[in-house]
């Protein structure tokens, strides 16, 4: 039974679901460590670069690992990083312990995340927009479960004892979860079949001058996802909205907390929708409808986010239209790639989210040499609608002229 790729991806997907908090439940913590400990928002927000930079810088390494090695103690190294990670956020007492345990935490990431990314790819490479969608769509839908509770347990409890509970429950269920996982039969595609294509090593792919098209496009549209990600909490506190509360079925609850959940799931049921989308009308079509949707959802913000409605119909949009990143690029990374060394190629592309996360701390300088969230908004969604303009305009021809018609690759730097 786990020989069956489709049990090896519903175990994939469960790991992510598990993992996900661990990005996307981090703007619920930076306002109660803020008033807790009085460090400054922006070196709080520095332990969350810290985490997105190591996930991805890394993620080469893990991805060679898993390529070589095979998944299981890949997953389960980074299922023991990743709670030991919240663990350590429990009894920071220092911002150089927050680091730390940052640290720890981007290491446990780009373990599961990059390793089930990948090895998706190898199980399903006839349909890399859907693997590389539904494992993309856990990494989001988890927070979006754990959102609510996670916030009452932080006013119940204090942040300290929620970081210790969600660490350690989710450090053990994707220990357990990894023990399943088994090297993929990498398939062989007929010439011609969806899918066939040139295998590139990772040292020729980073020789190739569509790779580092493709990571500048990664690097423009994964910004302004990155910083609302982060921040979208000192965003509700400087729009007024930090203490607001919302009825819902008769019930209040506070608006960033459902804002919280509403966002990852829009986050999560995007991907897997946009993986197939894409597979049917082409990735950089794909790539330009969503980005500039994207940029079209920033400017909403912008202009609105400081009516409670607005806020929670924009910020959903934004993850609406930012999640599909994290299943297109992968897919378009085999396609031009191939997938017998897919983990460790697609590790390299990854590294552009660390790179795009450096943007979260120079955000908040920004906000505070300005006084407004309004010119970063405004930035990220010129950026946003530039990446789908380049994907359409200069990735897509490039890529097509970059097997020859014997199957070759022609175009490196």
């Amino acid at each position: 039974m786990l020989q069956d790729r489709w049990v090896q991806l519903a175990i994939m997907v469960l790991a992510t679901v598990t993992l996900s908090n661990m990005q996307y439940s981090w703007t619920l913590f930076v306002n109660p460590m803020r008033n807790e400990t009085h460090w400054a928002t922006a070196g709080i927000q520095l332990a969350f670069s810290i985490l997105i930079f190591l996930n991805t810088w890394l993620a080469p390494v893990e991805g060679w690992l898993a390529d070589r090695y095979g998944p299981r103690f890949v997953v389960m190294a980074g299922g023991l990083a990743a709670g030991i990670s919240w663990v350590m956020n429990s009894r920071a007492q220092s911002l150089e312990a927050l680091y730390m345990a940052a640290a720890v935490g981007g290491v446990g990431i780009g373990c599961v995340f990059g390793t089930c990314m990948g090895t998706a790819l190898k199980w399903f490479p006839e349909r890399r927009g859907l693997a590389s969608g539904m494992i993309a769509a856990g990494y989001g839908l988890g927070a979006a479960m754990c959102a609510i509770p996670i916030s009452r347990m932080i006013l119940a409890s204090g942040y300290r004892s929620t970081f210790f509970f969600f660490g350690v429950l989710q450090g053990a269920a994707i220990f357990c979860l990894g023990a399943f996982l088994i090297k993929p039969v990498v398939r062989r595609l007929r010439v011609g079949q969806p899918g066939h294509g040139p295998e590139f090593t990772p040292s020729q792919t980073v020789r190739t001058k569509v790779f580092w098209l493709i990571y500048l496009v990664y690097v423009m549209i994964g910004s302004g996802g990155m910083i609302v990600t982060a921040q979208l909490g000192p965003i509700a506190r400087d729009f007024g909205l930090e203490k607001q509360m919302i009825a819902v079925l008769g019930r209040s609850m506070p608006l960033v907390a459902l804002a919280v959940s509403i966002d990852n799931l829009a986050n999560g049921l995007t991907r897997p929708f946009s993986g197939f989308l894409s597979d049917k009308i082409g990735r950089e079509n794909a790539m330009l409808l969503m980005f500039s949707a994207e940029g079209i959802a920033f400017l909403g913000m912008a202009a609105f986010g400081r009516l409670p409605l607005a806020f929670l119909v924009f910020a959903a949009l934004i993850f609406l239209f930012w999640g599909e990143i994290f299943s297109l690029f992968p897919a378009i990374c085999g396609d031009i790639f191939g997938v017998r060394n897919a983990t460790a190629n697609n590790g390299l592309l990854y590294t552009a989210k660390g790179t795009s996360a450096l943007m979260v701390p120079l955000a908040s300088l920004l906000v505070a040499a300005t006084g407004t969230w309004t010119a970063v908004l405004l930035m990220v969604a010129v950026a946003s609608v530039g990446a789908g303009l380049l994907a359409k305009l200069v990735v897509h021809p490039m890529r097509r002229r970059m097997v020859a018609p014997q199957g070759l690759p022609v175009e490196v730097a």
